[in-house]
């Protein structure tokens, strides 16, 4: 029992002392590009509306959450040049590469660095303040509102949509599905969280 635990303890070591080097923050930063490319690809087009259901939102969420306000934001502008020299990193409905950068959808592709920046600010920020779960659930809301800021924002100027269809075509259908994401983020943050501390 002693010697499993010794084992444990020391594996723990190790992948921290490999995340706080250059080559393994390398390694971390090229992990979250994946991790949200895998999450684009479980997508859902919808025909009322050029933005499919998607996991991408949930994944960017807990890219930042993990990786702190620096780490999330430079892993998220790596992720958008990924996709736009044509890697297979954005949802597979619609153009790929630098197209995919200026049509409908492009307002939450270039948000995703302010949102993951958002997420690893606030759940930092707060520390101090109630639990794990709750700060990932705060961090994900307020990143949430950044995403469709500019998401709606921007399909709305190129669209040349007034605020009653971006509300039909960009927000309020997704809504549901974010709070099932942002609250699956915070409880997988607050997991991560635990077993760095252990």
């Amino acid at each position: 029992m002693q010697s499993a635990i010794s084992a444990e303890s020391g594996f723990l070591h190790r992948t921290k002392a490999l995340q706080e080097s250059i080559p393994g923050r390398i390694v971390v930063t090229f992990a979250a590009t994946t991790l949200v490319a895998a999450c684009a690809h479980v997508s859902l087009p919808l025909p009322f509306t050029p933005v499919p259901l998607t996991l991408q939102n949930f994944a960017v969420l807990l890219v930042g959450m993990a990786l702190g306000p620096v780490a999330g934001f430079s892993a998220m502008v790596l992720y958008l040049v990924q996709g736009a020299m044509g890697l297979p990193m954005f949802t597979p409905n619609g153009p790929m590469g630098v197209a995919r950068l200026i049509g409908p959808t492009a307002g939450f592709l270039f948000a995703y660095p302010l949102v993951a920046a958002s997420a690893g600010w606030t759940v930092r920020a707060m520390r101090n303040v109630g639990s794990r779960f709750t700060r990932g659930i705060v961090a994900g809301t307020v990143s949430t509102l950044i995403l469709f800021a500019f998401g709606a924002s921007w399909m709305a100027t190129l669209l040349h949509l007034n605020a009653a269809a971006i509300w039909h075509m960009g927000v309020a259908p997704f809504l549901p599905g974010e709070i099932v994401k942002v609250t699956a983020a915070a409880g997988i943050y607050s997991a991560m969280q635990r077993w760095r501390q252990a």
